[in-house]
């Protein structure tokens, strides 16, 4: 199972630009709003696009969700240790907390 990290921790960690997050939604999820820096990868594209996007494979990464419930950020960390990154974890929470807690959050829509 992969590692987990805290809000304050990913926080942390992104404000130290420490860290390349993966949001594991992709789509119109991503494009509405993303966490800071984030990019957009889903399972079904990880083997396509994860050297394009993630190319230092100790780097340290964390993938999320919606939230706790939702498979998609295991599943995206799975296949990245799968393909021999070594620093994976998975947010612990997910989008919804992050927003909740009046953190910012990016978007691609354009208006």
């Amino acid at each position: 199972m992969t590692a987990l990290i805290t809000r304050d921790e990913l926080k942390a960690a992104i404000d130290a630009g420490e860290v390349t997050v993966v949001d594991a939604l992709g789509g119109d999820y991503y494009a509405q709003q993303h966490l800071p820096g984030a990019v957009a990868l889903v399972e079904s594209e990880v083997d396509a696009r994860a050297a394009d996007l993630l190319p230092d494979r100790g780097a340290a990464i964390v993938t999320y969700c919606s939230n706790p419930a939702c498979p998609n950020s295991q599943a995206v960390a799975n296949r990245l240790e799968a393909l021999g990154y070594t620093d994976v974890r998975k947010y612990r929470e997910g989008i919804q907390d992050w927003v909740e807690a009046g953190l910012p959050v990016e978007s691609s829509v354009t208006v």
